[in-house]
C-alpha cells in the first residue's frame, strides 16, 4: 500500500530482458532497501531483487509490461519512486495500491496562473470511477481531479511543488502515462453493481 506522495525521482540505468519480461536497474537515493520488499515505480508495485548502496533492481513480468508502460522504458529513463508505507506513517495523499488501471495519453498541456493544467485521455469507463475534486493516482502520484471536461478526459491542475519533485515536470502531449483510480470508488462500483443491473 502507498500514499501517492513520491519520495524519490530515480534514473533506470540498465533495462535486461529476461525470460519472463524485463528487468530494471534503478538508481535511487535509498540505501537501505531489503530484498522483496515492495516498491512504487511510476506507480507500478515491483518487488525489489536485488540491492546495493544507492541502486535497486526490479523486474515487470510479461502480464505486466503489457498493463503499462514499461516495455518501452530505456536507459536514462526518471521514474517516481516510493516505498510502501508502515503502519502509524502519514497518510497525506490517498491510498494507492501500485496496481496500474490503464495507460492514459497526454492531449493537451497549458499554464493557467502558477498551474500547469494537463488533459488525460483514459481508457473507456474509467472515468466512472472518479470524480471532480476526486483523487486520482498518474505514474505514482497522488493528484487531485481538477475537472472532468469530456467523457473519458480527465483534467489535472499540477503545482510547481508537484512538477519540481515529480517526474511529471516532462510532460507533454502524446506522452502516456499509468493511472490508478480511488481505490474507494471501485468497491463502491462493485458494490452497487448489482443494483444498477
Amino acid at each position: 500500500m502507498f500514499t501517492g506522495l513520491v519520495d524519490d525521482v530515480g534514473t533506470i540505468e540498465r533495462v535486461t530482458p529476461t525470460a519472463a519480461g524485463r528487468e530494471f536497474r534503478v538508481r535511487c537515493r535509498y540505501d537501505d532497501l531489503a530484498e522483496g520488499e515492495s516498491i512504487a515505480v511510476n506507480g507500478a508495485c515491483l518487488t525489489v531483487r536485488g540491492r546495493g548502496p544507492n541502486w535497486f533492481t526490479a523486474a515487470a513480468v510479461t502480464t505486466t509490461l503489457g498493463r503499462t508502460t514499461m516495455g518501452s522504458w530505456q536507459s536514462g529513463r526518471r521514474v517516481n519512486l516510493e516505498r510502501a508505507i508502515r503502519a502509524g506513517d502519514r497518510l497525506g495523499g490517498h491510498m494507492v495500491q501500485g496496481h496500474v488501471d490503464g495507460v492514459a495519453r497526454v492531449t493537451g498541456v497549458r499554464t493557467a496562473g502558477d498551474a500547469r493544467l494537463v488533459d488525460l485521455a483514459v481508457p473507456a469507463g474509467l472515468t466512472d470511477l472518479m470524480v471532480r475534486h476526486g483523487s486520482i493516482a498518474v505514474d505514482g502520484v497522488s493528484l487531485t481531479i481538477n475537472e472532468l471536461p469530456a467523457p473519458e478526459i480527465v483534467q489535472l491542475s499540477l503545482i510547481e511543488y508537484t512538477l519540481r519533485h515529480t517526474a511529471l515536470e516532462t510532460l507533454g502531449d502524446g506522452d502516456e502515462v499509468h493511472v490508478e483510480a480511488d481505490m474507494i470508488g471501485k468497491f463502491v462500483q462493485k458494490m452497487v453493481g448489482v443494483y444498477r443491473a
